[in-house]
């Protein structure tokens, strides 16, 4: 089983940037490939990014692409989401999740069966 937790959630003002991690643990996690999704109040929690198990493929929303960059560190067994040039619509709880599979997973809730408590990211004008 494994088991995530985010931080690095807070408020920031329209323009800048923040970083969030997803620390992970659980036997064969190196083999999970992992995703954030986000959501925002009234709304459905709706995919952002997803990164294969070795790093090497990535997925990313259009609404994030070029601004966004997922990545993780196996050897510390923690993925991140770069964001830079927050807008106001980025505001939602942020979520981390993973799958057995290790390939580059899709943009549906289903394929993950792992998830965090999330991290509230707040962007101020």
């Amino acid at each position: 089983q494994v088991q995530l937790v985010e931080s690095g959630g807070g408020l920031v003002q329209a323009g800048g940037s923040l970083r969030l991690s997803c620390a992970a643990s659980g036997r064969t996690f190196s083999r999970y490939a992992m995703a954030w999704f986000r959501q925002a109040p009234g709304k459905e929690r709706e995919f952002v990014a997803s990164i294969s198990w070795s790093g090497g493929l990535k997925r990313y929303a259009t609404s994030v692409k070029g601004r966004f960059t997922i990545s993780r560190d196996n050897a510390n067994i923690t993925q991140y989401l770069q964001m830079n040039s927050l807008k106001l619509e980025d505001t939602a709880i942020y979520y981390c999740a993973a799958n057995s599979r290790t390939g580059l997973p899709g943009p549906s809730l289903d394929e993950y069966a792992y998830w965090g408590q999330g991290t509230q990211v707040t962007v101020s004008s």
